[in-house]
C-alpha cells in the first residue's frame, strides 16, 4: 500500500514506525436482551458497571498527575482533567435514571446501558463542531461499561515500543492508527511508546488531537481509509501537513528525519519572550478554563495569561459562587504569574451557556443572537458586581497586572458602562472583546472608551458568516483562514491603533505558527492560545520578520477562500515548512 493518504494535521512534527491498527470494538448487545431475573438486581449490576468505569477512569487520571509514576504517561494535567470528565459521564444521575427505566422495561442490563447512551451520543453526534467530537469519549465510557458486564475484553492499545526492526536493536516506537482512539488509553502513552497517532475520525478539537499536542508526539485525523494499511508495516506520519505515508522509501525517512531535527533546534533555540526575527515582541499568553490549566501554562512558558474563562464557576450551579469562592480562583491566576499580565473574562453566560440560578429571558428563537454575555450582566448587575468585587480584591494582594475584559460587546456605549463598571470597583484595566462584526468595524470608538481590545475569533466567526459554530455541517466557514474572518481582524487592529490601545486576538486561531504570522502581519499586538501550541507559534514567529507576516497577511487577504490563503500566507513565511511547523 503506497498511496499517500491525507487527513488534518493537528499536533505538529514527523514520526514513523510499525503501524498498529487498533479496529476491534466490543459488538453491540442484541436489540431483544431481556433479563431473567429480578429488575433491582439487574439495575444494580448496571450501575456498579458504571461505578467501575469511572472508578477505573479515575485511577488512571491520579496516575497521570504523579510524574513518578513510570506509566504516567506523557499528558500530565491535561490527560487527568479528560479522564476526570469521562469519568463524570459515566455517573451521571441523568444517564442511571435511563438505566433503571430500562431495565424494569425488562430490557437486560447491558442493552440497557447501550440504548441510555443513545440519547446523549444523538444529542452531542447533532451538535457537531466540538460538542460533536465528545461523542468518541462517550462511546468509550459505553464499551467499557458493557465490557464489564459481559465479561469481555477491552480492546486496547499496547503499553510497550514495537519490537526492534533489526536484532539486537532498540525497540521502536509504533505508529497508532484507530477508527477513533479513547482518552483513557492514549493519555497513558507517551513518545517512548507511540511514534505518531492516526485516526479515520475526529477533528482538530477532539481528545485525541489535543493529548496528541500535549505529549508532543505528531497526529493525523480525518485520514479516510487509514485502518487499510497492513498492520506492521512503517508508516511515515506528518503531523504539520497532515499526510500518512505506508512504505516510506529511505529518501523519506532522511528528509523528514532533518526536518524533525531542524524544528526542534528552532523550538529550543526560541526565547522565552514571543517576537519576530527581527524583534518586534509579541507576547505569547495563555488561554486557561480554570486553575487546572495553570501548570501547563507556565510549563509551556506562557508570558501570562490573554482569557481567563470564569464560567467554570457559574455553569451547573443552583446557586452563584460566593465571594471566597471566586477570589481563590482569581486569585490563583494572579498569583502564579507575578508581574504579568492576567486578562480575566467576566462571565460570558447566556445563549448555549444559561444559569440555573438566574430567571430565564423569556422565549429567545435563537438565544445565539439574545442576552449573553455582557447583555446578560447588566440585566443582572449584582452578578457582575460581585464577580468585579471579587477580582479586585485578589489584585489587591497580587503584583500581576489584572485586565478585566467584557464578552458580546457590540457599541460603543456598552464599552464605556463596562469601562465605568469597573472602575468603580477600583479595577484599572477595562477592556472588550471583539466578537461581533459590529466591534470590527466600530472599533476605534469601542477602543477609545477602554484599554485595550482582545478578538475571539470563533465567535466573530460565527457572527460574521451567520454559520452556528457548533454545527460541524457548516465547518467550512468557520475556517478562521476565511479571507472574510482576516478582514474582520484587520478592522479591528486598525480601530485599536487609531485609539493607541492593543489589540490582543485570544481565539485559537492563534495556536497555528503560519495563522499566527498573519495576525501579527495584520497589527493585533499579542496572542493567546491553549498552553501546548505555545513553544511552535514562538519558534514560527521567531523565524519570520514583521515584514514577512504584513506580506503573508495581504496575500491571505486577497486570496478567494480559506483553503488557498492559508498557501499563500504559507508561502510567504517559508521557515514554517522548514521546520516542519
Amino acid at each position: 500500500m503506497a498511496v499517500t493518504l491525507t487527513g488534518a494535521g493537528v499536533s505538529p512534527g514527523a514520526g514513523h514506525g510499525p503501524a498498529y491498527i487498533l479496529t476491534a470494538s466490543v459488538p453491540e448487545p442484541p436489540e431483544d436482551s431481556a433479563h431473567t431475573g429480578g429488575a433491582d438486581a439487574e439495575k444494580e449490576r448496571a450501575l456498579a458497571a458504571l461505578r467501575q468505569v469511572a472508578d477505573e477512569l479515575e485511577a488512571r487520571a491520579a496516575r497521570l498527575e504523579r510524574p513518578d509514576d513510570p506509566a504516567s504517561g506523557g499528558t500530565g494535567r491535561e490527560g487527568a482533567d479528560i479522564l476526570r470528565a469521562q469519568a463524570l459521564m459515566a455517573v451521571d444521575p441523568g444517564l442511571a435514571v435511563e438505566v433503571e427505566a430500562l431495565v424494569d422495561e425488562g430490557v437486560a442490563a447491558p442493552r440497557a446501558v447501550f440504548s441510555a447512551f443513545v440519547k446523549y451520543r444523538d444529542a452531542l453526534a447533532g451538535a457537531g463542531g466540538y460538542l460533536g467530537e465528545r461523542v468518541a469519549d462517550l462511546d468509550d465510557v459505553r464499551d467499557r461499561a458493557i465490557a464489564a458486564l459481559t465479561g469481555q475484553p477491552l480492546p486496547g492499545v499496547p503499553a510497550e515500543p514495537a519490537p526492534p526492526a533489526e536484532p539486537g536493536g532498540a525497540p521502536r516506537p509504533y505508529v497508532l492508527v484507530a477508527r477513533d482512539l479513547a482518552p483513557a488509553d492514549t493519555a497513558l502513552l507517551s513518545r517512548e511508546v507511540v511514534a505518531a497517532f492516526v485516526t479515520e475520525r475526529g477533528g482538530p478539537t477532539s481528545h485525541t488531537a489535543i493529548l496528541a499536542r500535549a505529549m508532543g508526539v505528531p497526529a493525523v485525523v480525518g485520514c479516510a481509509g487509514a485502518t487499510a494499511i497492513p498492520p506492521g508495516a512503517t508508516v511515515l506520519v506528518d503531523g504539520s501537513s497532515g499526510e500518512v505515508r505506508p512504505d516510506p522509501s529511505a529518501e523519506d525517512l532522511a528528509r523528514v528525519a532533518g526536518v524533525e531535527k531542524a524544528r526542534r533546534a528552532a523550538l529550543a533555540r526560541a526565547g522565552e519572550s514571543g517576537a519576530t526575527r527581527d524583534g518586534r515582541p509579541v507576547p505569547l499568553l495563555a488561554n486557561i478554563g480554570g486553575p487546572q490549566d495553570l501548570d501547563a501554562a507556565l510549563r509551556h512558558g506562557a508570558e501570562g495569561v490573554g482569557l481567563y474563562r470564569t464560567e467554570f464557576l457559574f455553569l451547573g450551579r443552583r446557586h452563584a459562587p460566593d465571594a471566597e469562592e471566586q477570589e481563590r480562583a482569581y486569585r490563583a491566576a494572579l498569583a502564579a504569574f507575578p508581574g504579568r499580565t492576567v486578562v480575566v473574562r467576566a462571565l460570558d453566560a447566556g445563549a448555549d451557556k444559561p444559569l440555573a440560578f438566574l430567571p430565564p429571558p423569556g422565549e429567545e428563537p435563537n438565544p445565539a443572537l439574545g442576552e449573553r454575555g455582557l447583555r446578560l450582566l447588566r440585566r443582572f448587575g449584582d452578578v457582575l458586581d460581585a464577580q468585579l468585587g471579587a477580582l479586585a480584591r485578589a489584585a489587591a494582594s497580587e503584583t500581576a497586572e489584572l485586565q478585566v475584559m467584557a464578552p458580546m460587546v457590540a457599541t460603543a456605549e456598552e464599552a464605556a458602562w463596562f469601562a465605568e463598571a469597573c472602575r468603580a470597583r477600583g479595577l484599572r484595566k477595562a477592556g472588550v472583546m471583539v466578537e461581533v462584526p459590529a466591534a470590527a468595524l466600530r472599533a476605534a470608538s469601542l477602543a477609545a472608551e477602554v484599554d485595550f481590545l482582545s478578538i475571539g475569533t470563533n465567535d466573530l466567526a460565527q457572527y460574521a458568516f451567520a454559520a452556528d459554530r457548533e454545527l460541524g455541517t457548516l465547518g467550512d466557514l468557520q475556517d478562521p483562514w476565511q479571507p472574510a474572518l482576516l478582514d474582520l481582524v484587520r478592522l479591528a487592529a486598525a480601530g485599536a491603533s487609531e485609539a493607541a490601545r492593543p489589540c490582543g486576538v485570544c481565539g485559537e486561531a492563534a495556536a497555528d505558527p503560519a495563522l499566527a504570522c498573519v495576525l501579527v502581519g495584520l497589527g493585533v499586538t499579542s496572542l493567546s492560545m491553549a498552553a501546548a501550541a505555545l513553544p511552535a507559534v514562538r519558534a514560527g514567529l521567531g523565524e519570520h520578520t514583521l515584514e514577512q507576516c504584513r506580506e503573508a497577511a495581504e496575500a491571505a487577504r486577497s486570496a478567494g477562500g480559506p483553503g488557498q490563503a492559508r498557501a499563500a500566507a504559507r508561502a510567504c513565511l517559508p521557515a514554517l515548512d522548514r521546520l516542519g511547523l
